[in-house]
């Protein structure tokens, strides 16, 4: 299949796990992670409708974002073919780990963190951001696979950071991120699944992040419909559309 097609399938995949889930299909973010895709098939996913990307480094997330918004500007300027694409439209996640001297290109392009796993990591993005007088948006990473080689906070810490981050002016917590243990078992999958999903369901009863937590992003692309049926509305998808089978492009190694 080519990128269209590839990208299409996953969409279908999504419909028919909500579907599964007594779900719509409306509720979930695809974010696609684009690390080992090129620009031009980021720019072709563009025209196809996709405004959500994901990359796991630093480094790339400040030139494919400034890139693509070059390209954008050129191609309103140039008046070419094709709908008029908003550069301003266009989203960009950081989803690998993120290391605390990093934080200030990070935050300057990112519209969602999605590793945040420290107070100390959390208080430096706050002092960035109010610095720039920019917010920023982040999702806590919860290691509920247990795997020592895993970044994230236990369980239990959860909440209270949670609260820790409330405080915060200039850092609104969305919800919370997790991976799961690398199986093809479902069972394996939705052992980490449901955890997050329960300690989720549990911050948003009793109003931890206020009325915009409400992100639940878990599932990438060997995962997915397991997460989609534990609960997840956002996921993170690399090689089934950007077709590096020898890789798993959501892995986050920054």
């Amino acid at each position: 299949m080519d990128l269209q097609e590839r990208y299409e399938s996953v969409k279908q995949q999504i419909v028919e796990a909500t579907r599964s889930a007594g779900r719509r299909p409306d509720e979930i973010h695809l974010v696609l992670v684009s690390k080992y895709g090129t620009l031009e098939q980021i720019r072709e996913l563009i025209e196809l409708g996709h405004r959500h990307f994901g990359e796991s480094r630093t480094q790339q997330l400040e030139q494919r974002s400034a890139q693509i918004r070059e390209w954008l500007v050129r191609r309103q300027e140039s008046g070419g073919a094709g709908p008029e694409i908003d550069p301003d439209s266009i989203r960009w996640h950081m989803v690998g780990h993120l290391q605390r001297n990093k934080v200030k290109k990070t935050v300057a392009v990112s519209r969602l963190i999605h590793g945040v796993d420290s107070l100390r990591l959390a208080e430096e993005i706050q002092a960035v951001a109010a610095r720039n007088d920019r917010p920023a948006e982040v999702l806590l990473q919860v290691n509920t696979s247990g795997e020592r080689q895993k970044h994230g906070i236990t369980p239990p810490a959860v909440r209270h950071l949670v609260d820790q981050i409330d405080t915060m002016v200039n850092v609104s917590v969305r919800g919370l991120m997790c991976m799961a243990e690398h199986s093809d078992e479902t069972s394996v999958q939705r052992l980490a699944f449901e955890r997050c999903s329960e300690l989720f369901s549990e911050i948003q009863k009793l109003g931890g992040g206020g009325e915009d937590f409400d992100i639940l992003s878990m599932g990438m692309s060997n995962d997915f419909r397991t997460a989609i049926a534990c609960g997840s509305n956002c996921i993170r998808i690399g090689s089934l559309v950007f077709q590096d089978e020898g890789r798993e492009s959501e892995s986050q190694d920054d």
